[in-house]
Parts: C-alpha cells; structure tokens; sequence
C-alpha cells in the first residue's frame, strides 16, 4: 500500500465527519474517505461526536492513521471517549473538545 503523496503545509487539514456505528464491516468506506483526504491535505480532523459505537477495529485505524499523517480527534462522542480511555491511547492521540480547538492546534 502505498502513501498519498504529503501537499504544502498551508493547505487546511481535511474534516470528516463519520455517524453511526463502526466496525469490521463498516470501517472500508471511512478508510477511503481518509485516504482520499490525504491525497490533498498534510491531516485529517476527525469528528467523532457521531459515532455511536467503535469496536476494536475502529482503534486500530485511529492508530494507523495517527502513524500516516497529522491526525487530529475532534469532539469525541462518550463511546470514542471510553475507548479511548480504556486503551490509553487518549494519552498520545491529539483529541481536542471541538472541531474548532482541533483546527486551530
């Protein structure tokens, strides 16, 4: 797999805005919007304040992209914000309370 090709800085990082329920099954269409989004953006704002469940398999692709790109976590619903915690991972992950605070990190 290839890398998307990293644009100049001062483009504004793309914000995607998932609803709903993800897991396994239901990941494949949010990994194309991010990739997608990178072949033009240097990060992804990632509002969170729709997801309404996020399995294991949602993590890891919080942690892959973390590793890819600038990857900011906007507005974390109760469900991301439990996940997060129970891992550890809000310990390193950028999560900011709104979209706004994310987009001006």
């Amino acid at each position: 797999m290839s890398t998307p090709e990293r644009r100049h800085s001062s483009v504004p990082l793309a914000v995607i805005a998932p609803r709903g329920e993800f897991d396994l099954d239901s990941l494949p269409p949010l990994q194309a919007q991010i990739d997608t989004a990178l072949t033009d953006h240097t990060g992804v704002i990632l509002d969170t304040s729709g997801i309404t469940f996020a399995d294991s398999m949602f993590l890891r692709l919080l942690l892959t992209t973390h590793q890819r790109t600038d990857l900011r976590i906007a507005a974390p619903s109760e469900t991301i914000e439990r996940l997060l915690a129970v891992v550890g991972a809000d310990t390193f992950l950028r999560v900011y309370p709104t979209v706004d605070q994310a987009q001006n990190a």
